[in-house]
């Protein structure tokens, strides 16, 4: 009786190198269970206060407000959403919208020549100078926004040294310009971080080389530090123009009856009108926007890569 021999798979050469490969893909499997592990608990807490919350807004949404003031989820309807269009509405979210891209463009004029400052300067003085920018975190941003109030009122210093001056009473208190101050203050840190955080990396040797080729300090700054410093931009704009879009606060001490934003809007819609679906088709609304501007941003980045 003959036996038949199965040839080997691999030949000696080639053992080694198909061990070496066995050895990387289950190195590789306990990478990915160990991520997955490390990330197990951020993915709950992500789960149970972000993504079950936002499916619960979404399904109140849908439903329907009763004439004293109960919402039933049995009976869906689209309702809410068509009351978006609603005139009045429509004109809390532009007023929400170009006060908000008010407060980013200040921000950014603002902060962008500071954090210049700051990423030119030596390491010490750099600390000083970030710590001068941290220090409002400091304190609470509610009592912050009451000193403003404090500030600005009718009875401030402000309005004191108006008429000491014989300028005549200012009244800036309750007003879009009370708010913009407000946002302006409160979300500058957040514009001059990334900001500095993208001209402290910058390579200035590119900078060097345009002022050798003839560049202008201006045309320098144009052609070379400033799309250098894109990144920076587009995430100090995003940190800011995102929170003062749906804002609160600020606008519910500073600005009052006159100046709702959509952040009080919705507010009221839960307390004070009791229309739960209306409130949170707006709240949908607002997360949406805050989501396509999250994806615009990551995109951008990526195209920069």
């Amino acid at each position: 009786m003959t036996s038949t021999i199965a040839p080997e798979d691999h030949s000696p050469e080639e053992a080694p190198a198909v061990a070496h490969e066995g050895l990387e893909a289950r190195a590789a499997v306990a990478e990915r269970r160990r991520g997955f592990l490390l990330g197990l608990p951020a993915m709950v807490y992500l789960t149970l206060l972000f993504v079950l919350p936002f499916f619960i807004v979404g399904v109140y949404s849908f439903a329907t407000r009763s004439a004293t003031g109960s919402t039933r989820l049995s009976d869906w309807n689209i309702d809410s959403y068509v009351k978006l269009f609603d005139p009045l509405v429509v004109g809390i979210v532009w007023r929400s919208f170009w006060i908000a891209s008010l407060t980013t463009v200040i921000c950014l004029v603002v902060a962008y020549p500071f954090a210049y400052y700051i990423a030119t300067r030596s390491r010490a003085a750099r600390n000083v100078l970030l710590v001068f920018v941290m220090i409002p975190f400091w304190s609470n941003f509610l009592i912050r926004t009451y000193a403003w109030r404090f500030l600005l009122g009718s009875d401030g210093p402000i309005a004191q040294a108006s008429e000491a001056l014989g300028l005549g009473t200012i009244r800036v208190l309750f007003t879009p310009v009370a708010v913009a101050i407000g946002l302006i203050y409160g979300f500058l840190p957040f514009m001059i971080l990334p900001l500095y955080a993208a001209i402290e990396r910058m390579d200035w040797r590119l900078v060097e080389a345009a002022r050798d080729l003839y560049a202008d300090g201006w045309t320098a700054f144009r052609k070379v530090t400033l799309p250098l410093t894109k990144s920076g931009i587009l995430a100090g704009s995003l940190l800011v123009f995102v929170p003062s879009f749906g804002a609160y606060v600020t606008p519910e001490i500073l600005g009052g009856a006159k100046t709702v934003m959509l952040g009080s809007y919705v507010v009221r819609q839960f307390q004070q009108a009791r229309n739960w679906p209306f409130g949170s088709a707006l709240s949908i609304v607002i997360m949406i926007i805050m989501l396509v501007a999250l994806i615009a941003r990551q995109r951008s980045g990526a195209r920069e890569l």
